[in-house]
């Protein structure tokens, strides 16, 4: 399918959370997800193909982390997806790492 992404929390949030790096990924996710159940897939993007001028990217500050988070405020150009990954969990819902779906 070749329609632009958009999570499902994009109506509440505004933007799409995105982190930079993998061992900063699975700190967030395990700060705020990790009691929500369920299967997470991980969207690597190619940020040069984040043109769209509707779908700014924006590093800004996140208060819990000494970091700067990009976010994007609009759609995902499919094109943009080099790679997806699945997030794998202990039993406890830890994320540890993921598989390569694509």
């Amino acid at each position: 399918e070749d329609k632009p992404y958009l999570p499902a929390e994009y109506d509440k949030d505004g933007f799409i959370h995105c982190t930079s790096g993998d061992e900063l990924m699975i700190k967030v996710a395990n700060r705020f997800y990790k009691g929500v159940p369920g299967d997470y897939v991980l969207l690597v993007l190619d940020i040069t193909k984040l043109k769209d001028p509707e779908s700014p990217v924006k590093w800004e500050e996140a208060s819990e982390f000494d970091s700067l988070f990009p976010h994007i405020y609009g759609a995902i150009d499919r094109n943009a997806v080099v790679e997806v990954r699945s997030l794998q969990r202990t039993d406890d819902g830890t994320f540890v790492g993921w598989s390569t779906s694509t």
